[in-house]
């Protein structure tokens, strides 16, 4: 129950922003819900005026669609052929009252007379707002199939029925396709059509945005709502449901959090009477709770293949999420620093970008983080898979570990105009996904590996080793895969090799280290720069080819390695000599009772990459003095 109580908690810290519509980032409005409301996508708008006439009707079109609704706890749960009609706007089986005129059927008389009813009694009750009013008075003229009909929203065939579907016949009738059916699935009964009052003198909200019309149907459904017990949440006696939210991630998500209908099963006879014996919440903790959640999911909530994985502060709604890359520096501008420097910049910067939401506190007492990951086995059914309620300041402080020590330098990213770039930092856990599996892995294991990782970054535990056993398997297999994935994987790799040892490597060549693995992944690096700098071509290296039997046969694989650098050393001749020089120093250290065929382990890669990385950038550094000698020498002739 802590996370229904700490969604309600969120609720209540945010009352000033229930009713008020945001935008995501692809400009789709969202808000946090008032109570009592759900959400619908609408297909047709009816404007009547303040004195009940019908005024104007159009299609709406799908980005304006969205549309808050008012819902009893029947309506919100209704299925099949259940009766259960929304209080205001509802699908026009429902709303017509003259149906029947165009081939309506009796289901259709009985929807609108439980409509109708409940309409009116909202409507003559002492909470009815002047707009609901002016609402039911079109509606129980019963004309609106008339009005559409006149509109041109809605056709009649040649017997003067209501043509439920366009097809060929009605094409033959009228021609083009009108906008109705083409933003409609289904027949025109399911059609969902939403109210509005116009009015001469004055501009006028739209109904569905309206917070004077929220407030008089959450005032007039309070009066209705009964069956007062205890409620598990809050410990206070109020009303309580047994039918809770369901469109959690979005307008067609049928599923529900929590639901226990199932009176002819286990799951929880045998043990209790009623459902509400396990446990009863209240409706009004019930709502506020999921309209949280749905607020939450659609403002900073991420979502994989339907699993949503979701952070929020409860005194600071925007958190920085465990399972993404949320900051790094590119060191490019520092690459005549010393690399640990880099190192230390980038802790630098990790503490700076933490101390941003370290600051942001509205002065509550209870500083926490909630960290939760939903997902649904079935259309009906979602749980909540991991949920963790912590400090804030030991959240931010679990970030900061992570990121400073599961770190490495990375270039797999592009710039706005194309261009590889280098910046340095920890892997995003999607890029994780991908280096362990591969570049076109399903969602499903995406998620689940996400879903994995979560306890590594915010409890601090170790990588599972099948996660990180499968990447290093692929970092050392670069001929199955492209170049630029291969370094890609190769640089995750280093990076969650590091968190393994506790953030004790960097990307700058520890030449003091004198560990077994590492010095053969040095030795590997020096041939593979060395064949590369006397190929003419960009075929891949032996030691590139031949590094996946390396990591299972070093000194068997290094021989067969070695002897096929011979041909490039006697072509360079003297200019091999810094080559065979450092070749021998690093082999030199490896004891001789160490120089077998035992299998490496993942250490080995960094040594690899950090040999590299000092052979790459003592090759630049001579380059770059080359061209200012070259330089001098041009101007002095120039003179």
């Amino acid at each position: 129950m802590s996370w229904l109580l700490n969604l309600y908690e969120t609720y209540q810290s945010n009352l000033d922003r229930v009713g008020k519509i945001e935008l995501k980032a692809n400009e789709q409005p969202f808000m946090l819900l008032p109570i009592s409301h759900t959400t619908q996508t609408a297909h047709i708008e009816v404007r009547v005026t303040e004195d009940g006439e019908f005024h104007s009707a159009e299609v709406v079109d799908k980005g304006s669609a969205s549309t808050v609704i008012p819902c009893t706890e029947e309506s919100a749960s209704r299925a099949g052929t259940k009766v259960a009609p929304y209080p205001l706007h509802d699908k026009l089986g429902y709303v017509a009252g003259d149906y029947s005129s165009y081939g309506g059927t009796s289901k259709h008389e009985e929807q609108f007379e439980d409509y109708i009813r409940k309409l009116k009694d909202w409507a003559s009750s002492p909470y009815a707002s002047p707009r609901v009013k002016s609402i039911y008075a079109y509606l129980s003229k019963r004309t609106l199939l008339s009005d559409l009909i006149r509109e041109r929203i809605l056709f009649l065939d040649e017997n003067q029925k209501i043509i439920e579907k366009w097809d060929d016949r009605a094409e033959c009738l009228y021609g083009e396709k009108p906008p109705l059916f083409s933003v409609l699935v289904g027949e025109i009964e399911s059609a969902f059509v939403r109210f509005t009052v116009r009015s001469a003198d004055r501009q006028l909200l739209p109904v569905w945005e309206d917070p004077e019309m929220y407030d008089s149907f959450i005032r007039y459904y309070n009066d209705k709502l009964g069956d007062v017990d205890l409620c598990y949440v809050t410990g206070q006696r109020l009303p309580i449901t047994e039918r809770h939210a369901n469109k959690i991630r979005n307008a067609a998500d049928k599923a529900k959090l929590i639901s226990a209908n199932d009176t002819s099963g286990f799951t929880f006879r045998g043990r209790f009477r009623e459902s509400r014996n396990a446990a009863s919440i209240s409706y009004e903790v019930s709502q506020k709770a999921h309209n949280a959640l749905k607020w939450l999911i659609n403002r900073q909530g991420k979502i994989i293949g339907q699993r949503v994985f979701l952070v929020w502060g409860n005194d600071a709604i925007q958190m920085p999420p465990p399972e993404d890359d949320f900051y790094s520096i590119d060191p490019r501008p520092a690459e005549q620093k010393i690399i640990s420097e880099v190192h230390t910049d980038f802790a630098r910067e990790v503490a700076k970008a933490l101390d941003g939401y370290r600051n942001r506190s509205t002065g509550s007492k209870e500083t926490n983080v909630n960290i939760m990951i939903l997902d649904s086995a079935t259309t009906g059914r979602m749980a909540v898979l991991y949920y963790r309620n912590m400090d804030k300041e030991l959240y931010l402080d679990r970030l900061a570990e992570w990121h400073s020590t599961c770190m490495w330098l990375h270039q797999y990213r592009k710039d706005e105009a194309g261009n590889w770039v280098k910046f340095f930092g920890a892997p995003a856990t999607r890029d994780i996904a991908y280096a362990a599996y591969g570049s076109r892995v399903k969602d499903e294991l995406v998620k689940g590996l996400i879903e994995r990782m979560i306890p590594c970054i915010v409890d601090g535990r170790i990588i599972p080793r099948d996660i990180l056993d499968s990447v290093f398997r692929r970092a050392t297999s670069p001929v199955s895969m492209e170049p630029w994935e291969w370094e890609k994987t190769l640089s995750i790799a280093c990076a969650l090799i590091n968190r393994e040892y506790k953030g004790g490597f960097n990307v700058g060549l520890n030449e003091s280290l004198n560990d077994r693995d590492y010095l053969f992944g040095r030795l590997l690096a020096v041939a593979d720069v060395f064949e590369r700098a006397a190929l003419e071509d960009n075929r891949a290296t032996n030691a590139i080819r031949y590094m996946n039997a390396f990591a299972r046969h070093p000194a068997r694989t290094w021989s067969t390695i070695y002897s096929a650098l011979q041909p490039h050393m006697t072509k360079l001749g003297v200019k091999a000599t810094y080559w065979t020089k450092i070749i021998d120093e690093v082999a030199s250290r490896i004891p001789v009772e160490e120089f077998n065929n035992k299998p490496l382990s993942h250490l080995y890669l960094l040594g690899f990459y950090s040999q590299r990385h000092a052979l790459y950038q003592k090759k630049k550094e001579n380059e770059s003095d080359y061209s200012e000698n070259n330089q001098g020498v041009m101007n002095d002739d120039n003179a």
